[in-house]
């Protein structure tokens, strides 16, 4: 059964030191804990990013920083339900406090093998192809949903209900 990797990229407004960060990074690690206890999550990267890393819109000399991360979930759903509900929902409304107005997508989903975690070069081919060509089978958005066929889905409602109630 395949299972939705799910990649998030932003660019911070200042610096991570700068002190208007701080709300930011002080909301990280139970942002990242109240994932792991989400029914439907699964597994994610963890720190073996490269230095300077991101999509090719990215530039580590120019930008003040840009957090990403690297998720795999059950379902859209489960992805969705965790991304606006509980803490990270929190921290999602304070988004345009921390991050420059993006000109690309800040998070993309696409469909993945059971036993594979992608790499990070490859979610940025994924958001830089969503960003390219719009949603499609290899790579979309909660707006435009593809099933692990292909075809063009939309999410359950009620399974996203469900799992709000499992988000902390």
């Amino acid at each position: 059964m395949a299972r939705v990797a799910f990649y998030t990229f932003g660019i911070q407004r200042e610096p991570s030191a700068d002190p208007r960060m701080q709300g930011f990074y002080d909301r990280v690690t139970a942002a990242f804990e109240s994932a792991e206890g989400t029914d439907g999550f699964l597994d994610r990267r963890r720190g073996d990013r490269p230095p300077g890393f991101g999509p090719r819109f990215y530039d580590p000399a120019a930008d003040a920083g840009a957090p990403q991360t690297l998720s795999v979930w059950a379902s859209l759903e489960s992805v969705f339900a965790f991304a606006y509900g509980g803490r990270h929902g929190e921290a999602l409304r304070h988004r345009k406090e921390w991050f420059v107005a993006p000109q690309w997508p800040t998070y993309v989903a696409w469909w993945v093998a059971d036993d594979h975690l992608p790499t990070w070069p490859e979610a940025a081919a994924h958001l830089e192809h969503l960003h390219d060509h719009g949603p499609a089978p290899f790579a979309f958005t909660f707006k435009r949903p593809f099933d692990a066929e292909g075809r063009p889905t939309a999410l359950d409602r009620e399974r996203v209900a469900e799992g709000a109630t499992t988000v902390r």
